[in-house]
C-alpha cells in the first residue's frame, strides 16, 4: 500500500506542478495581452492628442487671423480720422493765411500814423 501511497503522491504532485505552470502559463498569456492592450491604448491616446492639437492650431490660427482684421480695420479707421484731421487742419490754416493776408492787404492801404 505504501507504494500506491507513494504513486499517488508523485501523481498527485505532478499534476499540482502542471496545474502550476499551466496556470504561470496563462498568465503570462495574459501579460502580454495587457502589454498589448496598453498599446493601443497609448496609440489612441496620441491619435487624440493630435487631433486635438490640430484643433487648437486650427482656433488660434481663426484667432490670429481675427487679430489681423481688427489691427487692419482700426489702421484704416485711424487712417480715415487722420485724413479727416488733416483736411480739417488744411482748412483752417488756409482761413488764418486768408486772415494774415487781409490784415496786411488793410495795413498796406490803410495809412500810419
Amino acid at each position: 500500500m505504501s507504494e500506491s501511497q507513494s504513486r499517488y503522491s508523485i501523481v498527485e504532485r505532478l499534476t499540482q506542478r502542471k496545474l502550476d505552470i499551466m496556470t504561470a502559463k496563462s498568465e503570462l498569456k495574459d501579460k502580454l495581452k495587457q502589454k498589448e492592450q496598453k498599446i493601443e491604448e497609448i496609440r489612441k491616446d496620441l491619435a487624440n492628442w493630435s487631433a486635438d492639437i490640430e484643433e487648437d492650431i486650427k482656433r488660434e490660427r481663426r484667432q490670429k487671423e481675427r487679430e489681423i482684421e481688427n489691427a487692419q480695420q482700426e489702421y484704416e479707421n485711424t487712417s480715415k480720422v487722420m485724413s479727416d484731421r488733416a483736411n480739417s487742419y488744411d482748412a483752417k490754416i488756409d482761413a488764418i493765411e486768408d486772415a494774415l493776408k487781409s490784415i496786411e492787404d488793410i495795413s498796406r492801404t490803410s495809412p500810419t500814423q
